[in-house]
């Protein structure tokens, strides 16, 4: 399952990584025959109507490459039609970022809309390349129809737990990257300007890598080791457990604690997750890796205490 999600993640972000690599290579060949200044932005016939440093150029399109691909990770996780719209996309962007670049040598600099369509080619070429990649990522399949879910034979007497440490590395690079940015601040504008930065990248790091726990008090997730928040679900109150797929964006409208209509849980990615229905019919969520002996343990200890 974990190499499934390597899989979908290097098809999915490959594109944008290539793209950004293309792009950084015709800047460095063009670099000392460019302007001080590129032409950025241009009018429907052409014309050069914004400029922007060397500098600025490369950092929109680190922002606009990387970023984007780390956001078609985030959302395409495994569905092929996002994975080929992907490449089409990040073709496109390169192709026209490259595009600019060399209009640049022109004088005077101009972009007629001939040109943009030389990336709308590459656009088409990449995504057939994706279309062909993405054979290769195996599918996430739709939760299945619930039945008995699984048990873990427990002699009469013995006690049994399970914890694991879930999150998103995703996030935990974030955290750093958001409080490196404040220790970058502090030494530009003083250390009121770097409270913020810090102050966030700190509750993230807090809050990055929850812990997953099921024991005799049921399931419960904390973060980490601070003691609280906490959510809990005890025993009593379990009908059923399973393991089952879960998507982000599909099934919970995104990440973080969700709420949705009959269900709620604590999404950090896609990817398997235990899911627990309450008695009353709700149903409460958490991605975490080895779900499924987390789940036969859940309904192995709910037996117990009920007395079943």
């Amino acid at each position: 399952m974990r190499h499934g999600r390597i899989q979908r993640t290097a098809v999915t972000g490959l594109p944008f990584l290539l793209a950004y690599a293309v792009d950084l290579a015709v800047f460095a060949q063009l670099r000392d025959r460019l302007p001080h200044r590129l032409a950025s932005h241009f009018v429907t016939g052409g014309q050069a109507n914004d400029s922007a440093g060397h500098l600025e150029y490369l950092l929109v399109t680190t922002g606009l490459l990387i970023g984007l691909g780390v956001i078609w990770v985030l959302i395409a996780r495994g569905v092929r039609s996002l994975i080929v719209t992907g490449w089409a996309l990040a073709g496109f962007l390169g192709a026209l970022m490259a595009l600019i670049l060399r209009a640049n040598l022109d004088t005077p600099v101009e972009f007629p809309l001939r040109r943009a369509a030389a990336a709308v080619g590459v656009a088409a070429l990449a995504g057939g390349a994706g279309r062909w990649a993405a054979r290769f990522v195996p599918s996430v399949t739709s939760p299945a129809a619930e039945g008995p879910g699984e048990r873990i034979a427990l002699a009469a007497g013995e006690r049994a737990g399970w914890a694991r440490h879930t999150g998103a590395r995703l996030v935990q690079i974030l955290a750093v990257v958001v409080a490196g940015t404040g220790v970058v601040v502090t030494s530009v504008s003083g250390w009121r300007a770097a409270v913020p930065p810090v102050a966030v990248g700190l509750v993230l790091m807090a809050f990055a890598r929850p812990y997953v726990t099921v024991d005799r008090r049921g399931l419960t997730v904390s973060a980490g080791r601070l003691p609280w928040p906490r959510i809990q679900v005890p025993l009593d109150r379990i009908e059923q457990a399973t393991s089952r797929e879960v998507r982000a964006v599909k099934d919970f409208g995104g990440w973080g604690y969700r709420v949705r209509p009959g269900r709620s849980g604590l999404i950090l990615r896609s990817g398997e997750a235990i899911v627990v229905r309450r008695r009353g019919g709700s149903e409460f969520a958490v991605t975490v890796d080895g779900s499924a002996d987390a789940a036969a343990l859940l309904n192995t200890l709910a037996e117990r205490k009920a007395g079943r």
